[in-house]
This record gives structure tokens, sequence and C-alpha cells, in this order.
């Protein structure tokens, strides 16, 4: 029986970053960039007023506090003025926030250290010079890398690129993704089961899993365990995907079916994995262009363990994520839990903060039953049970995979 490290290696070992790729700055959340982006324009691109308030001299107000100085308003600059103005000593101009500096300008008193008169305003408070001014490139500076390559593109990121002018950007794509659900009990979700039926639960499990990853998904649905059926369904998304995800067909004839089915597009290598739940699983090469294919078990909840301990990470490492793995901590076990000799396990938990000092605690959610799926939408962690033990008392530590962050 292989390791949880070893099965994890192999996947990581099979992991290709698609070629970078230039999109719209709008479409980029999320993604790695691929470039350094050096910004061709300062930021701001001219001194502008940072407050409403008055255009003065420093040097004309200096003793203001002291002695209020009162200076004739020659103008107003609104935001967005493309109009020249030059301030003489002893002026002051009315500014809004935004609006460019008047030439010799240096400073601006906020309306709230002013009487505000429009005509000669009072001011009654010093201000240094400098004061209130957005300087031009005190953000960025021509030249300047705004976006670092490998930096992962977010809010923050997509707004200074385009403060700095840039439409596209060049990124590492999201991996795509095609999830397949195999078995001639399924039906799919608009459809009641009949007699022994059940409902495609997998394929839409795992396309939400990988869109979570940050995959580009292609839901392919229920496909004939026929090998002709199911070979040709393969063959046309290993073409057009850099993942492909099989649900179902592990094991007794349908597993059969599907090692037949797939013998001709390259090597699948169906092995024991020393894990709880999710055992018996498939991982190959498939096509020319070999394709990490995967065959999970086709319980629902196994299948979502499964993915979450090996295919997420390969999802993680194709984006160019230079730690492909999900945050881990160790919390206290609130009640306690057993697992199976020499299996790492991966139980249902409930994350929870001790508001007394912070620490974490985890309160085991449901069973260790393999079909229970409710208990796993209830989690929002996964504990972690090394192969060796097979008992955790209340009280004791264990180490927990964040399923959620929102803890």
């Amino acid at each position: 029986m292989r390791s949880v490290d070893e099965q994890l290696a192999r996947v990581l070992g099979a992991a290709v970053r698609p070629s970078p790729v230039r999109v719209a700055i709008s479409e980029a959340q999320g993604m790695l960039c691929a470039e350094e982006v050096v910004a061709e324009r300062a930021l701001p691109g001219f001194d502008q007023a940072a407050v409403d308030g008055y255009a003065v001299r420093s040097v004309d107000v200096q003793h203001a506090a002291e002695e209020p100085a009162v200076l004739p308003v020659v103008g107003e600059i609104p935001s967005g003025s493309r109009q020249p103005r030059r301030l003489q000593p002893g002026q002051a101009v009315h500014v809004v926030t935004g609006a460019p500096m008047p030439t010799l300008a240096d400073a601006v008193v906020p309306l709230d250290h002013t009487d505000r008169h429009p005509a000669k305003v009072t001011v009654r408070q010093a201000v240094p010079s400098a004061a209130f001014v957005r300087r031009t490139g005190e953000d960025v500076q021509a030249g300047d890398v705004a976006v670092r390559r490998s930096s992962s593109i977010g809010a923050a990121q997509v707004g200074l690129l385009a403060a700095v002018g840039r439409s596209k950007v060049l990124v590492h794509p999201r991996p795509r993704v095609s999830l397949i659900s195999v078995g001639d009990e399924l039906v799919d979700i608009d459809r009641t089961p009949g007699q022994g039926q059940v409902v495609d639960v997998n394929s839409y499990a795992l396309a939400a899993a990988a869109r979570d990853a940050g995959a580009d998904v292609t839901r392919v649905g229920i496909v004939s365990t026929d090998a002709k059926r199911l070979r040709e369904v393969v063959e046309g998304r290993l073409l057009l995907s850099e993942i492909v995800v099989i649900a179902g067909g592990v094991g007794g004839s349908d597993g059969a079916d599907v090692r037949a089915a797939l013998a001709e597009l390259g090597d699948l290598d169906m092995a024991r994995v020393a894990m709880h739940p999710g055992s018996v699983q498939g991982m190959g090469r498939l096509g020319p262009d070999e394709v990490p294919t995967f065959v999970l078990p086709g319980n629902p909840v196994s299948a979502l363990v499964v993915f979450e301990v090996l295919v997420r990470p390969l999802i993680r490492a194709a984006l160019g994520k230079p730690n492909p793995h999900r945050r881990r901590i160790s919390a206290e076990l609130l009640s306690p839990v057993s697992a199976p000799h020499g299996r790492r396990t991966f139980l249902r938990g409930q994350l929870l903060r001790d508001p007394n000092n912070e620490t974490y605690l985890v309160q085991p959610v449901g069973t260790s039953g393999t079909h229970l799926l409710a208990s796993l939408a209830e989690a929002n962690c996964l504990m972690i049970i090394d192969e060796e033990v097979t008992e955790v008392a209340e009280g004791e530590s264990v180490p927990i995979s964040f399923l959620s962050q929102r803890v």
C-alpha cells in the first residue's frame, strides 16, 4: 500500500504549468502575474490636493496660529482641470480633492482651518510644506515595478494595473479541468432516481471543488461505462484539458470497464493508498500530451476527500502557487476520535476559536461513514490522524487542514 506522501509526490511530479497568456485585467483576478509590470508613468501623475481647501505657499501661513493670515482668493481649481494656474506670493486658490496644484503652491490648508470666505480667506492654522498634497510619483515612479512576477492578482493589483495604464497583463492561466462521472446507476439532478439509481453528485461537487482551487472547469457529467463511448469522451477531453478527473470506476465491474476503456490512452496506475477515506484510486498520464488523469471513488465523500488531498494541490501547482497546500494548524479536540491503523485518516471537523485564549478548538462532525455527505457539508476543516494513531483523546491536539478560511 502506497503512502499518502508517496502518492502526492507522484501527483505533483505531473504538474504542468500552462504557457502564460495575456488577458484583460478584469479577467486576471486570482491568477499569478507572469511578468514584471513596469510603470511607464508616475502615480500620481501630477501634484494634487489631498483635501478640499486652499492651495497656498506654506511660508505665507507659517505664523497663522499666532496671527491669522488673510489671503485673497484668486480663483478655484476643480478636479479634472487642465488649465495651468500660477500662484503669486500672498495669494490662495480654492481647490477640491484631486485638483492639480497651482505653480508655486506647496501646501493645502483644509477648509476647517479657515473661515471659508470665497474672496478673502482667513487662515487660522499653519501648515508645513507638502501638507495635504499628493506629490507626483509619491505612490509609483515611472520605471518602478508596479506588480511583480508571481504576485497573486487581487483587487489591489487590478487597481494598480489600471492606475499605471495597463489594460492587459501576462498571467499564468487557470488549468482546464474536465469532470466526468461514470456509472450506469447514475441519473442527472433533474430526474427522479428510480429503484437502484442515484443522483450524479460527483460531477457537480468536484466541479465546485475545482473552481474553488482556481481551475477553469468543464463538467462533462454522466458518461456510460461502455468502453468505446467512455474512451471517445476521455480522448476528446484530453485534447482540451490540463487535468481530467473521472469519478467512479475504481472497483468491481465498473472499474474493469474504466481500465479497459483507458488502456489504449496510456498507463493508468490503479493503486491502494494508505488513506481513509478513498484508499482505492487511480492516476495516470494519458494521451499524447500525457495529461494527468485521475480515477476517484464513486462515493461522493471519498471522491471529495481524495480530490482535496491530491488533486487540489496539483491544480494549485499548475497555477504556479509556490505552496500548493492548504493552511494547516493544530487544534484541541472537543471530543475523542478513532481511526483505522495503518492509514492516514481525514475526519470531518468544525473548527472554532476559544474566546478566552484565542486557541483553536475542533469538534468532530458526524461519524467516519464515507457516505455521510451532510457532515462534510457542515465541516470547515479536515482533522488529520497519522497512520500509526488509532485513538485521540478529548483535549489532545490534532493537525487540521482548512476547508474554509472563514474561521
